[in-house]
């Protein structure tokens, strides 16, 4: 069998953080049918998602019920969003499987991720997390909370938070042995939780989000996965991306992504994140990465859908 990790975007169970759980749990099965139909393909599978929207609810207790219950560090709330994604997507999966006869176990593992402390994001916070609130608001909860609040383009203030560069899966020895006995793991979760190393040896946690698609090459790397799978909004990765010439592209190298990257096309909050854990998983021994949408995984693993990276030169 062939392996795989999967990336999910955490848009697909809850897109507007607005949505109860039964949304929620409609959106997962719809999200599931094409990461099932890789499943009869005979992958084995690690499944990886995001978290923005839990993440951003989550915060939003902990502020609305400061006086009467002691806060969660975001380390404890991407724990919990890992547990409650994790058994959503578990159950749903689960089902479907039923659904086609098909034997295969399926398992969350709550996960760490080792992060360097010494990270340069860390004392330099740029990652927007949570609502936006009016300037007087912000001061607000910066003062109480003691957090860092910062303008996101005009449209209002939010939360800004380190995230660091993923560096390794904790848990990662266990997750590729299920893996490689055909086990669907679900594991680091939004990121997965960052942890860093004392001098000791000993995890200790800090209070950070790492990036969902960093952490799946990271992933893919650590349980030797052949292709790394990024689903998200759209089918293809574009340049030019929503302009009169825009182009979509169906093979690039490891060599035209770093070009493009470096040219302007992936902005930072969008496909860039999506594009540098391709670079990263492709230039640390992995075969093909695939980005497309939920839906089109499976042409995009034969080759008739969404946009392909490898290292091996090749026109596109």
């Amino acid at each position: 069998m062939k392996k795989a990790v999967i990336a999910l975007g955490g848009n697909a169970i809850a897109s507007t953080g607005k949505e109860d759980i039964s949304e929620q749990f409609a959106n997962t099965r719809k999200s599931l049918a094409g990461i099932v139909e890789l499943i009869q393909e005979g992958y084995k599978i690690a499944l990886t998602h995001g978290n923005g929207p839990q993440v951003g609810n989550a915060l939003l207790r902990v502020e609305r019920t400061a006086e009467d219950i002691p806060g969660l560090p975001l380390g404890v709330i991407v724990a919990d969003t890992q547990g409650g994604m994790g058994y959503m997507i578990e159950q749903c999966l689960q089902n479907r499987l039923r659904m086609f006869d098909i034997q295969r176990d399926v398992i969350t593992i709550v996960t760490q991720v080792v992060v360097d402390p010494d990270d340069p994001s860390i004392k330099h916070p740029t990652k927007f997390i949570g609502p936006f609130y009016s300037k007087q608001q912000a001061e607000n909860l910066a003062i109480n909370f003691n957090w860092v609040i910062k303008e996101d383009s005009g449209r209002g203030y939010r939360r800004v938070v380190p995230s660091p560069i993923p560096l390794r899966i904790v848990n990662r020895k266990i997750i590729k042995q299920l893996v490689d006995k055909g086990v669907i793991v679900i594991t680091a979760g939004g990121g997965g939780i960052p942890v860093y190393v004392e001098i000791d040896g000993t995890l200790e946690g800090i209070d950070a989000v790492i990036d969902k698609d960093r952490a799946a090459a990271v992933l893919a790397r650590d349980i030797g996965a052949e292709t790394l799978i990024i689903l998200t909004s759209v089918e293809n990765v574009y340049v030019n991306f929503r302009k009169p010439n825009q182009k979509k592209l169906t093979n690039i190298t490891v060599m035209q992504a770093k070009r493009y990257l470096k040219a302007g096309h992936f902005p930072s909050g969008s496909m860039g994140p999506k594009i540098e854990a391709a670079i990263t998983f492709l230039e640390n021994g992995g075969k093909a990465v695939l980005i497309t949408s939920l839906d089109r995984a499976r042409q995009a693993i034969q080759g008739t859908a969404g946009t392909k990276i490898t290292a091996a030169e090749q026109s596109g």
